[in-house]
């Protein structure tokens, strides 16, 4: 606790230093931190990851500094605490104060260089990304150099090098990568058609202790994509190509399974004023990349060299986030009733603003979307004896998740708008969770929200109803959201859930939360008080599981 508030200090003390004689310095500062105590009804604090239930307080701090100088010039650092354990739901190994981040920077006209970490994608990410989200936990940035030329307007070339970040330290494996990016388009003076070509390469080298391996090595990847854009029109294609991959149980490598992998996503759509539709299909097989081979499947995510996100509807509400879906990109042979080797699905999304005038746009118009989202295993013949598997290229297997949802946004008057949401969802517990009692769950969920401008100067209420019933005795929840907010700055809520269900581990239980938060300028402080459930929470398509908690959790932003 000392560590932080000698940081906090250290903060303030460089803000008033920068107002003066540095202009070129950009601060920022997050802190969060909770304490966690015992619960009468969910059970007293334990902490599964780290082995203890002695330490309740926890708090995450990042302090990140950027500096520029000679024009081109950016240093950037992060200095980062975890006092004195991470809170909930982070890896371990974030644990103590240290450096995190640290990188030099150059940018210009056609060239940009970097030299310690950095973050980078191609692509759309299939074969590569590299991010931070400080709520799932992830720094995954490389440790190394990276270089970006851009000889033509047209064309951008790059190539890096670097370690992936794992807690404070770094990975064994090494990555290597290369992209191109090509802009036909513009190079060819199109007017009114766009055309992208984009080819990338990513390597991954990690040296093993097996004597004679029946893998290589070094790991390849390449992918290659087109976008294209014509009027309302725009589409788009990325194919990658795995070379052979070694299978990785609960942290065992198999020599005796050695295949490759690939991946496909397609993207089209139409977009005009008033209407827009939207549809992605996917198809992986054995696309787990990690920096370490060891860390395949791994629950904090660590070590991830590319971007499978879940491709389905990011819900708002409580009870719609319940059962998510988290993408199938590995091959898993748990047993001879689990066994799969990746997934093949899609979603569509329509939008559509009834106009103003009509009966049912009314004064304000009516908007409308639609989305449904279906995912299953690959179709083929899998022999658990011998982990071996032959699967069709586009064949459905067993159905994993699908989602079925409509939303109707209402204007009502000047101060009153509304939100009536449905969703019909089918959850696969069993596959997506590697849980071998787990159930086939159907639900339908409803969702009411109402907003009111009370007068001006931002004071609004919002009330929201929540519905959720299922095809099983275990799941039957009601939940409902009260927020009012004084002003533009500061807001308090109310939220809870109840499973009147048979499921043991959240029957009869309410998961309260209440709270509020402040903001003024560039800085925002939060507080709440509540019940977590466990399960999984998912940022941008990417989840991870959570365990139960009690406790109260502040968080702390400023910018300077």
């Amino acid at each position: 606790m000392k560590k932080i508030i000698s940081v906090v200090c250290l903060v303030f003390t460089i803000h008033t230093m920068s107002a003066q004689l540095v202009e070129n310095l950009r601060i920022g500062l997050e802190s969060n931190a909770a304490w966690y105590n015992d619960d009468k009804t969910t059970g007293a604090f334990f902490d599964d990851e780290n082995n203890d239930g002695d330490e309740h307080l926890r708090t995450n701090s990042y302090l990140k500094i950027d500096y520029d100088f000679l024009e081109n010039f950016t240093a950037t650092v992060q200095i980062e605490s975890y006092q004195p354990l991470a809170i909930l739901n982070y890896s371990p190994r974030f644990k103590g104060t240290d450096l995190g981040i640290y990188s030099l920077n150059y940018n210009g006209n056609k060239l940009e260089a970097n030299v310690g970490h950095y973050y980078e994608q191609f692509g759309s990410g299939l074969i590569l990304r590299n991010w931070e989200d400080r709520q799932l936990g992830i720094n995954n940035a490389l440790l190394g150099g990276r270089l970006k030329y851009k000889p033509f307007d047209f064309l951008n070339i790059t190539g890096l090098y670097g370690k992936q970040r794992v807690g404070f330290s770094t990975s064994a494996g090494e990555i290597y990568g290369f992209n191109t990016e090509f802009d036909v388009s513009n190079a060819l003076k199109f007017e009114n058609t766009s055309i992208n070509l984009g080819f990338s390469y990513v390597g991954r080298n990690e040296e093993t202790d097996i004597e004679d391996p029946s893998f290589d090595e070094l790991t390849n990847a390449f992918s290659g994509r087109i976008d294209v854009s014509a009027g309302n029109f725009y589409a788009g294609a990325e194919y990658v190509s795995k070379s052979d991959d070694v299978y990785v149980f609960n942290g065992q490598i198999l020599e005796n399974f050695v295949n490759p992998g690939n991946a496909l996503l397609v993207n089209a759509g139409y977009s005009a004023k008033g209407f827009g539709v939207d549809a992605t299909f996917r198809r992986l097989e054995n696309m787990g990349f990690f920096s370490e081979r060891a860390t395949t499947g791994n629950v904090f995510l660590e070590n991830n060299v590319n971007f499978t996100p879940g491709l389905t509807k990011q819900h708002d509400y409580l009870l719609t986030n319940i059962f998510v879906y988290q993408a199938q990109s590995q091959v898993v042979f748990a047993d001879p009733q689990l066994m799969e080797a990746g997934e093949i699905g899609g979603q569509v999304d329509v939008f559509y603003k009834i106009k103003k005038g009509t009966p049912l746009g009314g004064k304000y118009g009516t908007k409308l979307a639609f989305n449904a989202s279906y995912w299953a295993g690959l179709k083929g013949d899998y022999d658990f004896a011998n982990l071996e598997y032959d699967v069709d290229y586009l064949g459905f297997g067993a159905k994993y998740f699908s989602d079925i949802s409509f939303e109707m946004r209402k204007k009502w008057s000047k101060n009153w708008n509304s939100i009536i949401y449905y969703v019909n969802q089918y959850y696969n517990q069993r596959t997506i969770e590697d849980n071998f009692s787990g159930e086939q769950i159907e639900t339908n969920i409803v969702a009411l929200e109402s907003q009111h401008k009370l007068g001006s100067k931002g004071k609004s209420l919002r009330l929201v109803l929540q519905r959720l019933w299922s095809n099983t005795d275990s799941h039957d929840w009601v939940g409902g959201v009260v927020e009012y907010n004084f002003n533009t700055k500061f807001s308090i809520y109310a939220n809870d859930i109840y499973n009147s269900g048979t499921d043991s581990s959240t029957e009869k239980i309410h998961y309260y939360n209440f709270g509020g938060s402040y903001t003024k300028g560039a800085t925002r402080f939060s507080i709440n008080y509540g019940r977590q459930r466990a399960g999984l929470v998912c940022v941008g398509g990417v989840c991870r599981f959570v365990p139960e908690a009690t406790g109260l959790s502040a968080s702390l932003l400023m910018s300077f």
